[in-house]
């Protein structure tokens, strides 16, 4: 098991993330942003701005796997303006050439439709909302790409990938030749990976300083929220000994699968579960140590002891 790691950086990554988050409202209730973020940026648009985003919400949510692999072969264009003038100017030839080494079946239909329908909606969202709050994101994330490219040579890269990503795990995955780091601000506290030929995205979330020191930090508040469930308690101690598959905790704690993957992802936000993968939809999960021990230190520090 030997792999490629690139720890990549761009305000374009995050262009992406926060209008998927805006439009998809994916995972908001779980988010530090939350969803009152949504109501926020709402009055930044136009009425038929606002109509043209939550169109956007009906479009398959797999568009957006293309539009990371279009964030990673960016080349030069390393700027956000410079990106979506690229995409623009791009002819449906060289945007499907660009495309296909991600996919295995990719069509030059889906390439214009996903190109002309999601490039003026980003612009859209870098004028009215991305543009005013870039500045202060990007100083985060070129520290933190730093750091994390410091520790490749005092780590082994499966451990440096669980560390930056708080739990996700890689095993040996058939045609996997390279793995990409991504800081991420507006997905905190998720960590999120995407699948592609023989490449897969990792995303982590870059931890944001606190503004008010008399307040509970987010991440105890997490941890004592996630803890609180009996039913995770449960699931906590089933995952203990070794990886486990969603059926098999499904099975022991007869919950529905819905259901499962609510108390799964307050865990994975909490930093208790690791995420064991072997390719995609491959998923085990078990405890991640490192989050019991996080709970006391985050606690001890708050309450001064």
């Amino acid at each position: 098991m030997k792999y490629e790691l690139n720890i990549d950086v761009s305000p374009v990554y995050e262009l992406l993330d926060s209008f998927m988050l805006y439009v998809t409202k994916k995972w908001t209730s779980n988010l530090d942003i939350g969803t009152d973020w949504i109501r926020d940026v709402d009055g930044r648009f136009t009425p038929a701005q606002l109509a043209a985003l939550k169109q956007a919400a009906e479009w398959p949510f797999e568009d957006y796997d293309v539009l990371y692999a279009w964030a990673y072969s960016r080349g030069e264009a390393s700027k956000v303006l410079q990106f979506l003038a690229e995409l623009e100017s791009l002819s449906l030839e060289d945007c499907l050439r660009r495309t296909e080494p991600f996919f295995h079946q990719f069509t030059a239909e889906e390439c214009a439709r996903i190109k002309n329908g999601y490039t003026p909606l980003l612009r859209i969202w870098y004028e009215h909302y991305f543009r005013h709050v870039e500045h202060t994101l990007l100083p985060l994330l070129i520290e933190d790409a730093s750091e994390k490219k410091m520790l490749e040579s005092k780590m082994d890269m499966v451990p440096l990938i669980e560390y930056a990503s708080g739990g996700i795990v890689i095993e040996d995955i058939p045609g996997l030749k390279t793995i990409v780091l991504l800081p991420t601000v507006h997905n905190r506290p998720i960590n999120t990976y995407c699948f592609f030929k023989n490449l897969m995205l990792v995303q982590y979330p870059v931890d944001v300083p606190s503004d008010n020191e008399e307040e509970p930090p987010t991440v105890l508040l997490r941890l004592t929220q996630a803890l609180s469930d009996p039913t995770r308690l449960r699931l906590l101690r089933f995952v203990a000994n070794e990886p486990k598959t969603l059926w098999e905790m499904q099975s022991e704690l007869s919950l529905s699968r819905e259901m499962l993957m609510h108390h799964l992802l307050s865990l994975r936000v909490a930093g208790l579960l690791r995420v064991h993968l072997r390719g995609e939809g491959t998923e085990r999960y078990s405890i991640r140590p490192d989050g019991a021990s996080e709970l006391q230190m985050f606690l001890e520090s708050y309450i001064r002891i």
